[in-house]
C-alpha cells in the first residue's frame, strides 16, 4: 500500500505512514488534507471492538476511514489506486 500512497502518487494526496492521531491512536496511513485514513488489516481485526471505537473517533474528527484486508493488498497490488479511489467515492 505504501508504494501506492507515497510521494503524492495518489491524486496528489500526501499520506503519512504510521501517523499518530489524537490521544492514543496510530493510523496505518493518514492524509490530513483531505482527511483520509487507510487501514490495512488481517482477519484478527474483523469486528474488533477496539478498531470500531478507534474508527468512530477518527470519524468524529472528520476523517474518512477506509479499511482494506491484507489479501486485497497482497493479491491485487496493481488495482490499489483504483480501489482507493472507488472507496473514497463511496464514503
Amino acid at each position: 500500500m505504501w508504494r501506492v500512497l507515497r510521494r503524492r502518487q495518489l491524486d496528489g494526496m500526501k499520506f503519512r505512514r504510521q501517523a499518530p492521531i489524537g490521544p492514543n491512536y496510530i493510523a496505518d496511513f493518514a492524509c490530513f488534507d483531505p482527511k483520509v485514513i487507510i487501514e490495512v488489516d488481517g482477519g484478527q481485526h474483523a469486528d474488533n471492538a477496539y478498531d470500531l471505537r478507534r474508527d468512530a473517533w477518527f470519524r468524529s474528527q472528520g476523517f474518512v476511514v477506509l479499511r482494506f484486508w491484507n489479501g486485497e493488498v497482497l493479491d491485487h497490488p496493481d488495482d490499489l489506486p483504483e480501489l482507493v479511489r472507488n472507496r473514497l467515492k463511496q464514503a
